[in-house]
């Protein structure tokens, strides 16, 4: 089991960037594939982007293509989701998210961190 803890989350005008990050614990961080879904309020929880355990390969979903970028840092057990270009549509609670296997569905996933707000204002 992968414990996940978020930071970075806030408010931002549109056109504007932010950074998550998610520390990860746990001794199987190595070999999880790493990720984000991020719930709008009265929305279903979505999938955004995931980035393998080698880090060569990055799925993510079309709205985000070209301005969410996902990095990992072995060394600091650490995933960064850089989000640039931000728009309202993008105001969602993001959690970052592990499993052992490939996902891009909610029940795939096996660890959830807590949750960070981004609000992006117009």
């Amino acid at each position: 089991q992968v414990q996940l803890v978020e930071s970075g989350g806030g408010l931002v005008q549109a056109g504007g960037s932010l950074r998550l990050s998610c520390a990860a614990s746990g001794r199987t961080f190595s070999n999880a594939h790493m990720g984000w879904f991020r719930q709008a309020p009265g929305k279903e929880r979505e999938f955004v982007i995931r980035i393998s355990r080698t880090g060569s390969t990055i799925s993510y979903v079309d709205s985000v293509k070209g301005r969410f970028t996902i990095s990992s840092d072995n060394a600091k057990n650490t995933v960064y989701l850089q989000m640039n270009s931000l728009s309202p549509e993008d105001t969602a609670v993001y959690y970052c998210a592990a499993s052992q296997l490939p996902f891009g569905r909610r029940e795939e996933v096996t660890s959830w961190g807590q949750g960070t707000q981004v609000t992006v204002s117009s």
